[in-house]
């Protein structure tokens, strides 16, 4: 397995895998968010493909200056997406993103990454578990409309 760190070569290959992870964004969508993470100093995009060069996983982290859960002092390194093609899940390929994200966040002198996982997520929280991470808090979000008052 190769891990790389995403750069405008590896667009065409990185992008059917973050619309697998965030089919609710349109095209247009995750291509300007693939961009500004290559482009910003505070995030960077790391890729996983076979000794073939077929891409099969990535991850992307960005730092986090405000607070975050869980957490001590900013700036926090945050995984914001992680997937791994299911032929791919339990080969390790998880484990190999997120070691090239700390040592992303290493550079940074960053010491702490965080995440998050919805809370009927079990499958990804096991793999924050079994990758070390600490579950810190379980929080459930609410939202009411406020109707305009006249």
């Amino acid at each position: 397995m190769q891990i790389d760190r995403c750069s405008p070569e590896d667009f065409g290959a990185w992008l059917p895998l973050r619309l697998q992870l965030w089919p609710d964004h349109t095209d247009e969508e995750n291509r300007a968010q693939a961009f500004s993470v290559m482009e910003s100093e505070d995030s960077a995009a790391f890729i996983a493909k076979t000794r073939e060069g077929e891409a099969v996983g990535f991850a992307e982290v960005a730092l986090r200056y405000d607070h975050v859960n869980g957490c001590g002092q900013p700036p926090i390194a945050f995984l914001e997406g992680i997937y791994v093609a299911p032929d791919w899940r339990g080969k390790g390929v998880a484990r190999e993103l997120v070691q090239a994200v700390e040592s992303w966040a290493g550079l940074k002198g960053v010491t702490e990454l965080a995440s998050d996982v919805l809370l009927g997520n079990t499958t990804s929280q096991g793999m924050h578990q079994a990758l070390g991470f600490q579950e810190t808090e379980r929080v459930v979000y609410y939202r009411k409309p406020v109707l305009p008052r006249v």
